[in-house]
């Protein structure tokens, strides 16, 4: 491909070099350049390509796409293209390179703190159930037909997203639903092409910190980004910041929620409380008129039901395969039964900060078991206010507490467990202290009564435990299978 197709949108400045040379390859990693390739500079938090771009030219790039002038560039051979952003070069250069395969896909974009993942399942399964095939990107995997590929991030770098996109093109699907992380937006990620939808769930502070955002505000401005990059804007109207949100949107929008006032509203909410069954029935009534049953509870369920709710009528499905699509889908580490008793109900759950876990706790409190116990640790290597904050809604919430280790990375599981101590301290919370999180469990097993709710949160979808920088493998469901087969 020639150079000048790739520069085609971006119409950068030749500040060095002449010609139109043929382009071997889109390269933002330093170690992979070969000859004849466009190596572009991106500034990380620990490493700056602009640093290596003369050692690019020196291994026969021919292109050099950069935010300064580059004079020690100025005698070489290769062409210099100066860019306000190089990654939003690179996310402009990649989607050509690919041949803009977003063209060839409706695209559905979803963020917002939580519910981004539960929802891209809902939709990918009402989709697919109604004959429209449908990939997806998220913070678990990455699904392209038959194939699944494990996530590193929760919305890829833009080369490698637009190489996902051309991927399902070549697969034969019809449309891919994702996750939009609020740092994607800021680094240009999801840049290149427009959003047919976007979603936006809701917003409260998270991913705020020296390696993430500034700030609130900063938080905030990144999630809305995605509405001045698609055709239609559907948001929660019940969130507080939803009217911020979509300040300056280029797009159509509409809003779902529980109050009225929202294009879509679920009315008469029921709690499902079955035995070994935890879901929740609504109507709906708006754009679209449904009788809908889920077997997650909550009210967050119903949330991300509404949103699935209101992507999917956009694509014509019929109300039947709404519904019944709601009524079987499942997503692995989000509120995820396990059997395990008549007795009582054991779930697994992805809830690894204090909002997620008071979440969770409350809604699963809204059934009146008989007792509610939470297992829980926090990974090492991180802020201990996670985990003073955790230990505190565990012990104000749960009638039991079970601390255990997560991901305890280069900490001792011992001290993260202290940690989580003092937070529960300031409570009146019953607790007990079990390291290996396998006997944990066993624990919480052994000693579930008739009526119980158990949650093991802050695992979720995860099948390791990383420690001293090794990820050994350890999947929940497994180890509860072991522990039952050990029983017998």
């Amino acid at each position: 491909m020639k150079l000048s197709l790739l520069n085609e949108k971006l119409q950068l400045e030749m500040i060095a070099g002449s010609g139109d040379p043929d382009i071997t390859a889109v390269v933002y990693d330093s170690r992979k350049v070969i000859e004849g390739c466009v190596f572009i500079c991106i500034k990380g938090a620990n490493f700056d390509g602009h640093d290596v771009a003369a050692e690019a030219v020196k291994n026969r790039a021919v292109a050099i796409v950069a935010e300064r002038d580059m004079p020690e560039l100025k005698n070489s051979e290769a062409i210099v293209l100066k860019a306000d952003d190089t990654r939003y070069a690179l996310a402009f250069m990649s989607a050509a390179w690919f041949g803009n395969p977003a063209q060839r896909l409706k695209t559905i974009g979803i963020t917002g703190t939580k519910g981004k993942t539960t929802t891209t399942y809902l939709v990918k399964s009402i989709l697919e159930h109604a004959g429209i095939k449908t990939g997806l990107v998220g913070t678990i995997e990455s699904i392209i037909g038959d194939e699944r590929i494990p996530a590193k991030n929760t919305t890829p770098e833009s080369y490698v997203l637009q190489e996902t996109f051309a991927k399902m093109v070549d697969a034969g699907l019809d449309a891919v639903v994702m996750e939009v992380s609020s740092q994607a937006l800021m680094q240009h990620r999801t840049q290149g092409f427009i959003f047919d939808i976007g979603i936006f769930t809701n917003l409260s502070e998270d991913h705020i910190g020296p390696t993430e955002h500034a700030d609130f505000d900063e938080y905030l401005k990144c999630k809305a980004l995605l509405f001045k990059q698609c055709r239609i804007g559907i948001i929660n109207g019940d969130d507080e910041h939803a009217q911020a949100i979509i300040e300056g949107h280029k797009c159509e929008v509409e809003s779902y929620g529980i109050g009225e006032g929202n294009d879509l509203v679920a009315v008469n909410p029921v709690l499902d409380d079955e035995p070994g069954h935890l879901g929740v029935s609504f109507t709906t009534k708006g754009t679209i008129d449904l009788e809908v049953k889920l077997p997650t509870p909550g009210r967050f369920s119903i949330y991300n039901a509404l949103c699935a709710i209101s992507i999917c009528r956009h694509f014509g499905v019929a109300k039947e395969d709404i519904v019944s699509a709601l009524a079987e889908a499942h997503v692995k580490g989000r509120i995820e039964k396990v059997k395990v008793s008549d007795d009582f109900t054991l779930l697994i759950d992805y809830a690894h900060n204090a909002m997620a876990l008071e979440s969770i706790l409350t809604t699963l409190r809204e059934y009146k078991p008989g007792r509610l116990i939470c297992l829980f640790g926090c990974g090492g290597n991180r802020s201990k206010t996670r985990r003073y904050e955790m230990g505190e809604v565990s012990g104000k919430l749960a009638d039991f507490t079970i601390i255990t280790s997560d991901n305890p990375r280069f900490e001792e599981p011992l001290d993260i467990i202290a940690d989580i101590v003092t937070g529960i301290s300031k409570t009146d919370g019953k607790y007990i202290e079990i390291p290996d999180r396998k006997e944990a469990i066993r624990y919480a097993i052994q000693n579930g009564k008739r009526g119980d709710i158990i949650v093991l949160a802050g695992k979720g979808h995860e099948d390791y435990q990383e420690i001293k920088g090794v990820k050994y493998p350890m999947d929940e469901r497994v180890l509860i299978s072991e522990i039952l087969e050990e029983m017998k």
